[in-house]
This record gives structure tokens, sequence and C-alpha cells, in this order.
């Protein structure tokens, strides 16, 4: 059993779990994932390593209550217990050697995109961090960010905090000062990295993405998380999940994303009812 010894609400949907889990974390590195279950009864579902400590023995997970399994996830409190949480998994991301960075994290992939900046940051890389929201409740991780960045800079749709647009404008506004970035990462909603993976193309930039499709063993065996990556099949647990956004069929992704959302629908309405009906934000 893997204890939670520590829960934050990061935004009104977003929540932070620290678990005791010494093994992963002796391993653990940015662009890992685990896969965990709430009890016996539950689903295997993935999520990102947002962080670790060695010391401590624990990794950090920072997840959205968007379905069934992630508002159970939500409604553990600290001294609650997991049954599994298995990992690392994935590949870890290659950073060695960059000297100038630019991460960018759409959303929830902000918390994907913290420790690519921390591990960067270690390494005396020059950082800019851009991260975008739809408004100023949804933000999370802009002080975390601050410790391991050069430069943040933070972009809402409403213009409710930071600068009014998307991060691709911000972007395209460094690129055009003069910044010249040996990389670009980019995390978050599918249409926001096919849209920066397009913009650096231009340029010329080496971008690597973070893919997220449909997981369930994470060892490659079911195939249910593959995408196409310079016309070759991957499957995101095993060779993944980073993959160089300039080759990525991000068209073909966005498709399958859709697949199950009426069955995702389904078991979050079930569950709804089942804890009387109320949403929890």
């Amino acid at each position: 059993m893997y204890k939670i010894v520590n829960k934050k609400t990061l935004n009104p949907c977003v929540k932070l779990l620290e678990i005791k889990a010494p093994f992963v974390a002796r391993k653990a590195e940015p662009g890992q994932f685990i896969i965990l279950r709430v009890n016996h009864d539950g689903e295997r579902i993935p999520l990102t390593v947002a962080d670790y400590d060695r010391n401590r023995g624990t990794v950090t997970i920072i997840f959205q209550e968007v379905g069934k399994t992630t508002r159970m996830l939500g409604e553990m409190n600290e001294g609650d217990e997991l049954l599994d949480f298995v990992g690392p998994l994935g590949k870890a991301s290659h950073l060695d050697g960059v000297k100038k960075a630019a991460v960018i994290g759409g959303g929830l992939g902000t918390a994907i995109a913290f420790p690519q900046a921390k591990k960067l940051y270690s390494l005396g890389t020059e950082v800019d961090s851009i991260i975008g929201f739809r408004n100023k409740e949804l933000v999370i991780l802009e002080d975390e960010l601050k410790n391991v960045s050069s430069r943040v800079f933070t972009t809402t749709d409403d213009g409710s905090n930071g600068t009014k647009g998307f991060v691709t404008d911000i972007l395209k506004k460094l690129i055009g000062e003069g910044n010249k970035y040996d990389l670009v990462i980019a995390i978050g909603p599918l249409i926001m990295m096919k849209v920066v993976s397009g913009l650096t193309r231009d340029y010329g930039i080496k971008t690597i993405v973070s893919m997220n499709p449909v997981m369930i063993d994470g060892t490659g065996m079911c195939g249910g998380c593959r995408v196409t990556v310079g016309g070759e099949t991957k499957f995101a647990c095993v060779d993944g999940p980073d993959f160089d956004g300039h080759l990525v069929d991000f068209d073909e992704a966005m498709r399958r994303q859709q697949m199950y959302k009426k069955e995702e629908k389904h078991s979050h309405d079930a569950h709804t009812c089942r804890i009387g009906g109320v949403e929890n934000g």
C-alpha cells in the first residue's frame, strides 16, 4: 500500500498528492509516469511524475478531476493509501547538453512541464518557462516555476493573469527578440502542442512533446497508446511519452482522443450519482 503524505488543492479542479513510494522515487526522472489503482475494483490510470524526493522517498502526482477514478483520487486524504503505484514507466527525457530552452505548459500540462524545467535548470540550462491557462483561477505552479526558471511568462485567454493571449504568442515574440533556443518542450492539450510544433518547425528549433493517449497496461502489450510518429506506429508507454513534435500526427491523435468520450461520461455520471449527485468542482 502507498500512503498519501501530503495533499494540496491547486485550483478548483486540480489536486496534488505526494505519495510514499521509495522504490519509485529512487529511479524516477522527468518525463516518466506511474500507473496507479485506488482500490481492488479500480481501473488502472497513468499519471505523470510531477516531482520526486529521493531522500523522503516520495513521488508527487498532479491531476484534474475529470472522470470516475480521478474523482475518487481527489476524495482521498492524507493518511489514506493507494492499492497500486507502479513505476517509473516510460523513457526519461534526454535533457543533457541543452544551453537554452523554452519549456511550455498548457493548463494541466504545466504539471508535466515543471519537472522538465526543474531538471534543465539544475543542469545549468537557461530556462524560459511559458505557461497558459483559460483564466487566473486555473493557474497552477507559477511560483514553483519561478524557482526553477530564468524567466516565467504567464498567459491567460481572458487576460486576468499575466499576458492576454496564448503561449505561442509569447514564444513567437521571444524568438523574434533574438532568443536562440536549443530546445523547446511543449506539454498540454494536443492542439496547443500541434500549434507550437508548427511554429518551431518554421524556425528549425528542436521540439519535444509529451503524448498522453489512452493507456492500459503501460508495457506496450495492449496497443491502446499507439501514436503515429514520422509515419511509424509508436507506443507512448514504452517508446515515449516524449516524441519529436515535428513528426507526430496530431490530427490522428486528436481523433483517437475522442473515441471513448461517451463511456467516460457514463462512468463519471455513475460515480457522481453514487456520492449523492453533488459536483465537487
